[in-house]
């Protein structure tokens, strides 16, 4: 494009446009679990996307996690033909939003205007985002009708619960793989001025320790579970959290503190359950505690697992009684794209052009959709770009600043013509 300003200037005039649709968006209670409102949110960018020109599809993930006729999984795809044989770029937004919690002081659906910020659960994660990438292709759809490739829009589901029922399914099934897609860019709320090429892997597991029942009052007779736990737990601060605080990645991970391996306990459950607020005179046969171990590229997956389980086959040799069950519940492996990839160097000297600084390369200290994309679809050119701040997300009184999402959303445009015209 031999004049952006022209294409900066066509968004700018669409200032309120943008607002008034990530305000809508919003409005969207699409909140995972259970799964509210995904198909009218699905429905509305639908039928925006089919007036601007785009064919749209709806897909069901019939059969995934929690998909039910009450709370089906409905995705939608739009994709606009260029005026020629070309790449095709992709805006992948999710419009699953988390709970609300409490502590909010504005009404978390209601999308309250206030001081330059857009309020709303899933204003920041990621509404706005996906708002600024619509805006963004139909602004260059406007600005350039000679554009060759094609350009795609998905609105899917399911990201904060794994992305099962959204970008997992649809990966599977060739929609986000070549010859199809060539570039994915994905509006996460990581700082407007950052370029996320990746994120730290991941496991979920389950460890049972089991023990043997008996009176409460008599608890020599009986073997109490919770106690061997809690030799496991002093086993993971004595001779675990030591060695994952000393390793550190290459991986530009944001926040600094999650370039260090991570093990979060995310709960533990033990005993049997109190009745009307009396506990239960027992001593517990079963205890269950869930771990979330973040690793670095660096890591190996089952390296990781092994550290786990070898120090509980330590406490089987060395503690009487001790019996435990571990159990997988989820994993990812780390991804990292080519920081001078098309679509993250397009990203960055877009970046540079509408904000007048170098862009930050980062990778994120969770997991995304990126997941998947890399993973299932083998697309390796795969981005998180968009507007939000990231500690913001997941809070009470989530908002999204105004000028981040018009920002955004010229870095977005810019970046798209660049890979579309193959000068990225």
């Amino acid at each position: 494009m031999r004049n952006p300003e022209g294409l900066f200037k066509v968004i700018d005039a669409r200032r309120d446009e943008l607002i008034e649709l990530a305000r809508a968006l919003i409005r969207f209670p699409t909140i995972n679990p259970p799964g509210e409102a995904y198909q009218p949110c699905a429905e509305f960018i639908g039928r925006r996307l089919s007036e601007r020109g785009f064919t749209v599809e709806y897909v069901r993930a019939s059969g995934t996690p929690g998909d039910s006729e009450r709370y089906p999984r409905i995705n939608v795809i739009a994709r606009r033909e260029g005026a020629g044989p070309g790449p095709c770029v992709h805006f992948n937004g999710h419009i699953d939003v988390v709970q609300t919690g409490a502590g909010w002081t504005v009404d978390p659906f209601a999308a309250v205007l206030k001081d330059g910020r857009l309020y709303g659960r899933g204003a920041c994660d990621m509404k706005g985002g996906l708002a600024a990438a619509i805006i963004a292709a139909e602004a260059l759809i406007d600005s350039d009708d000679a554009l060759p490739g094609a350009l795609e829009i998905s609105g899917t589901v399911d990201e904060e619960s794994g992305g099962y029922g959204g970008v997992h399914y649809l990966a599977e099934r060739g929609w986000f793989s070549q010859p199809r897609v060539d570039h994915v860019i994905i509006p996460e709320p990581l700082n407007v001025d950052r370029v996320c090429i990746g994120h730290r892997g991941v496991w979920w597991a389950e460890i049972e320790t089991r023990g043997r029942m008996a009176h409460g009052s008599m608890p020599f007779l009986g073997d109490c579970a919770v106690r061997h736990m809690h030799a496991f737990v002093d086993r993971l601060e004595r001779d675990l959290y030591p060695k994952l605080a000393a390793r550190r990645t290459d991986m530009p991970v944001v926040p600094s503190g999650a370039r260090h391996s991570t093990m979060n306990i995310n709960s533990i459950h033990g005993g049997q359950a109190e009745t009307r607020g009396y506990p239960a005179p027992c001593v517990p046969d079963s205890c269950r505690m869930v771990i979330d171990r973040r690793l670095l590229i660096e890591e190996n997956m089952e390296a990781v697992k092994g550290e786990v389980r070898a120090l509980l086959d330590q406490l089987v040799r060395e503690r009487e009684g001790f019996d435990y069950e571990l159990r997988d519940i989820f994993e990812v492996q780390p991804t990292m794209a080519d920081r001078n990839g098309p679509v993250a160097r397009s990203t960055a000297a877009a970046i540079r052009r509408v904000m007048g600084r170098p862009a930050e390369f980062v990778c994120s200290p969770g997991t995304y959709d990126q997941k998947h994309i890399d993973r299932i679809g083998k697309l390796r050119d795969c981005i998180a770009y968009g507007p939000g701040i990231l500690d913001l997300a997941h809070q009470p009184d989530e908002y999204v600043l105004i000028e981040d999402m018009l920002t955004s959303a010229k870095v977005m445009a810019l970046a798209a013509e660049s890979l579309l015209n193959g000068t990225a």
